[in-house]
């Protein structure tokens, strides 16, 4: 049987220190592919979920929910929410430039949350390990300070760029070239925090 992935840093993992050409705090953390269902402005039907660089390893995101984003009537599907997470935990990458899968993902939806909402998402990198990156989120409705609706923590994997840049489809140099943000990310060369 295989063993299953957690997503608690295990003893010695180490809270990563910013890379210095990290998103600097409060700053809109790009988007990094225009047709991301989870943050491409481009996506018509997308969560367009929006992220903001935090102080330390953490960062805040938002997104409202469509009537696009209906699983029960009314009200969010569990897994556009878990789509949410996923993304914001992802973004917490860009604080540490490091390319990187998700290797596990775990959501626990508290409350519903009816189309109309704001998910208000605060995530933090809660740990590293080599490889392997930690991460934790809260998702409050409508405010910072509203009630919690979806809690997730995720494990996700440091990749080689290459790993993005031999699967990306026509195109996309030529997108990625009109936004020069994400070309201090999207590079094959750059270092990589240990």
């Amino acid at each position: 049987m295989a063993r299953v992935a957690s997503t608690v840093p295990p003893e010695g993992s180490i809270i990563p220190e910013r890379h210095p050409l990290a998103p600097p705090v409060g700053t809109k953390i790009p988007s990094h592919f225009g047709h991301c269902f989870g943050c491409g402005h481009l996506h018509p039907t997308g969560l367009h979920l929006v992220a903001y660089s935090g102080e330390g390893a953490n960062i805040t995101a938002t997104f409202t929910v469509t009537e696009n984003h209906q699983g029960a009537p009314g009200l969010a599907h569990g897994g556009l929410l878990s789509l949410a997470f996923d993304e914001a935990l992802g973004k917490l990458m860009w604080l540490i430039r490091s390319p990187a899968v998700t290797g596990r993902l775990e959501t626990d939806f508290m409350i519903p949350v009816p189309i109309g909402t704001t998910l208000h998402i605060a995530a933090e990198i809660t740990g590293q390990h080599g490889r392997k990156v930690y991460t934790s989120a809260v998702g409050r409705l409508n405010s910072p300070q509203g009630e919690i609706a979806v809690r997730a923590s995720a494990l996700f994997i440091i990749v080689p760029m290459e790993h993005f840049i031999n699967n990306a489809p026509d195109g996309y140099f030529e997108e990625l070239a009109k936004t020069p943000e994400l070309l201090t990310f999207v590079d094959p060369n750059f270092e990589i925090n240990p």
